[in-house]
């Protein structure tokens, strides 16, 4: 493992433990060369995931985007940090689980849709707006009048 720091190519693990949820295993490591120390995280991996993109583009999955973008909406909401990496996880498994390599980016989306309708209902109104498109204050309304019906 490359040291993040000075680039130096040898590093030794001090210590290994799975993480909280786990389905990683949790590395602290030491550089040899600048004794800087780093945490790296070691997960299972089904398959090689590929995106389809609605214009038929096609590139390979990226854990760190779908985080990211589960992380913006998230954004000032008192969501904490490993609660969305489990969030992540969970995503993950189950586009590695259907069974095709080829992920069309419709269904990562509703994945992601349904882990943050769970999480937080802001979080999941800010994620519809760009998933969906909204273009007005209208297509807020109607979404907000078909996924929050007053009982």
């Amino acid at each position: 493992m490359k040291c993040p720091f000075c680039g130096h190519e040898d590093t030794q693990v001090k210590d290994s433990r799975p993480s909280e949820d786990s389905v990683a295993i949790r590395r602290r490591r030491e550089c040899t060369h600048c004794d800087a120390r780093f945490t790296t995280f070691e997960r299972v991996q089904l398959r090689e995931l590929t995106v389809v993109k609605n214009d038929g583009r096609r590139e390979p999955f990226e854990r760190d985007k779908l985080a990211r973008s589960l992380k913006l909406a998230l954004q000032k909401r008192p969501v904490d940090a490993e609660t969305v990496e489990r969030a992540v996880s969970e995503i993950v498994r189950h586009l590695e689980v259907l069974g095709d390599a080829d992920i069309p980016t419709q269904t990562i989306g509703e994945f992601a849709m349904k882990a943050l309708s769970e999480l937080d209902p802001v979080a999941y109104v800010r994620y519809a707006s760009v998933y969906k498109n909204f273009h007005e204050v209208n297509d807020f309304n109607a979404f907000l009048e078909k996924n929050y019906k007053k009982a």
